[in-house]
């Protein structure tokens, strides 16, 4: 073996790697968003998650993009390890469709692909053409990777050395190491099979020792979800082991069965693959997924269970005062799930400053120092969740991402924003019942009801605003606008009927200039619960009002 066919294999290797590479990202950015969805929704059912896990393995070609998202919700509070368990067995078999499409040999007709990806990609103005042109490219360049090793291949069949090292692997232990360490190394286990795949087609590989080459596989895919988990939490820890003690159990059962009846399933492989090694390998990694699957589905939840074993006890607080609760230091920045993390954390944060609004037009009525202390402590919380996620945000923009959700990370940062002036608005509250207690001033009881009033209408858009907003829907538009247009006529009335108080002498002009800020004060509030709500809609257009 020259240098040239060196040179010939590490290239045809990078191709390889290269084209499963942006044919993953490609899907994962085409349809990785509405898939991220339907994983999140539909996975309260453990079988029901398996099968959407197959499904959403299947179009994005990469069990290691499943499982390291499946690790991320679990991280988040989004899944819990029982459904994440459902979802981990489905990515084992969906990931096999990768094999099974190598095993059609498309080599031939890979330069087609190429000249339409490019086609596609370049000349295209439409991302969604754009998008499934990149597909179609890295598709290409993956059977023109497996073409280049094959031809290097061809002149690997007369170096000694490399055929004497390819016939060690007749144990099956080495075997089952060799096919864990480049595994691990590739961190795909789809690539490796892919190269058995090739191996077997060119008779560099006996058949009867390619299975203990993907057992060794599984074992390997583990290690990507498993280096995510180690900056999680501890539920986070526990899905990644999920997965690692799934594939080492299953692992250990198959290649115990092999070693008693080797002959007799080598046989029936090649015989249902049409005496085809490179499809008997395709059909090989299938059925051990497959089989892993239905032997383990009901002991799942002893697998969990375990789990607590290994990972025991609960995370330990921070030293710190305020933590978040989905994008805090333990959690992990994950492309594919930061929107999702965002979302909840600043649903959170909308929360909290819809009930520092309420707690402050209480205190503003009824003056109490220990409610005072209260949204002011709340006031820094909120302060220091803007800063947190915003900051998270500016990491995610800056990492690839599925274009859905690269299409509305900006709208994430105007919502923050906005959510961080309606808890200035409570503040504002705050420190005008602290101005009531030092200095004695009174509102009146027409005034005190006109704000708690408008106080209702404002906390009512705020809840529909953060609906909207959580859930992607539109459910809440109407009342939205009609209680713009309300809150805005109300203030006007009230502003109206302020005045009126003054001349006649029923209200203090200290009580009168405490009563006119407020209820300014509530209509900017709602102003703010209408942006929020608008950005679904138009996440990068949204005015940002001045105070």
């Amino acid at each position: 073996m020259n240098l040239k066919t060196i040179f010939l294999l590490m290239g045809g290797l990078g191709m390889f790697l290269f084209g499963m590479q942006i044919m993953s990202d490609g899907l994962q950015k085409a349809a990785g968003a509405k898939m991220r969805g339907i994983l999140e929704f539909f996975t309260q059912n453990r079988f029901i998650g398996m099968v959407v896990g197959i499904i959403f393995t299947a179009i994005i070609q990469s069990s290691n993009a499943t499982t390291v998202m499946v690790v991320s919700f679990v991280n988040s509070g989004l899944m819990n390890l029982y459904q994440a368990s459902g979802v981990i067995l489905g990515a084992n078999i969906g990931t096999t469709v990768t094999g099974q499409l190598i095993a059609f040999n498309l080599s031939d007709i890979a330069p087609l692909f190429i000249m339409i990806g490019v086609v596609m990609s370049m000349f295209f103005k439409r991302d969604s053409v754009k998008r499934i042109g990149v597909v179609v490219l890295g598709f290409g360049i993956l059977f023109m990777g497996l073409s280049t090793m094959g031809t290097a291949l061809t002149a690997v069949k007369e170096s000694q050395v490399i055929l004497g090292f390819l016939a060690t692997l007749a144990n099956p232990f080495l075997a089952l190491f060799v096919g864990f360490v480049i595994t691990s190394v590739l961190q795909s286990s789809s690539a490796t099979v892919g190269i058995i795949i090739l191996m077997a087609s060119q008779d560099l590989l006996e058949f009867a020792i390619c299975p203990f080459l993907i057992l060794g596989c599984n074992i390997g895919a583990c290690m990507s979800a498993m280096l995510a988990s180690l900056s999680g939490n501890k539920e986070a820890k526990r899905a990644a082991w999920i997965h690692f003690l799934f594939n080492v159990i299953g692992t250990a059962v198959i290649f115990i069965l092999l070693m008693a009846a080797r002959g007799p399933i080598i046989g029936a492989l090649m015989a249902m693959s049409g005496n085809s090694a490179a499809r008997a390998v395709a059909n090989a990694h299938t059925l051990i997924k497959v089989i892993e699957v239905i032997m383990l589905f009901p002991f799942m939840e002893w697998i969990v269970k375990a789990t607590y074993k290994i990972i025991p006890g609960t995370d330990t607080p921070e030293e710190e005062e305020f933590e978040l609760l989905y994008i805090g230091r333990r959690n992990m920045l994950t492309p594919s799930t930061a929107t999702v993390d965002a979302i909840h954390e600043i649903v959170h944060m909308g929360k909290v400053a819809s009930e520092n609004i309420r707690l402050g037009m209480k205190t503003l009525c009824h003056p109490d120092a220990g409610d005072i202390a209260e949204i002011l402590q709340k006031e820094r919380y909120i302060n220091f969740m803007n800063h947190r996620i915003t900051d998270f945000l500016v990491r995610a923009s800056s990492m690839e991402m599925p274009v859905a959700d690269v299409e509305i990370i900006g709208g994430l940062f105007h919502v923050v924003n906005d959510i961080e002036r309606i808890g200035d608005h409570a503040e504002n509250m705050a420190e005008a019942a602290q101005r009531i207690l030092e200095d004695g001033i009174k509102l009146s009881d027409k005034a005190v009801v006109q704000l708690q009033d408008m106080t209702e209408m404002v906390l009512r858009i705020l809840d529909y605003s953060l609906d909207m907003f959580s859930n992607k829907n539109q459910e809440h538009m109407q009342e939205v606008l009609d209680l713009e247009d309300a809150i805005d006529a109300r203030e006007k009335k009230l502003q109206r009927s302020h005045v009126k108080r003054l001349t006649k002498g029923k209200c203090s002009p200290d009580a009168g200039m405490i009563f006119s800020d407020t209820v300014s004060g509530l209509e900017r509030v709602a102003d703010h619960a209408t942006n929020i709500a608008f950005a679904i809609l138009q996440p990068e257009g949204m005015d940002d009002e001045d105070d």
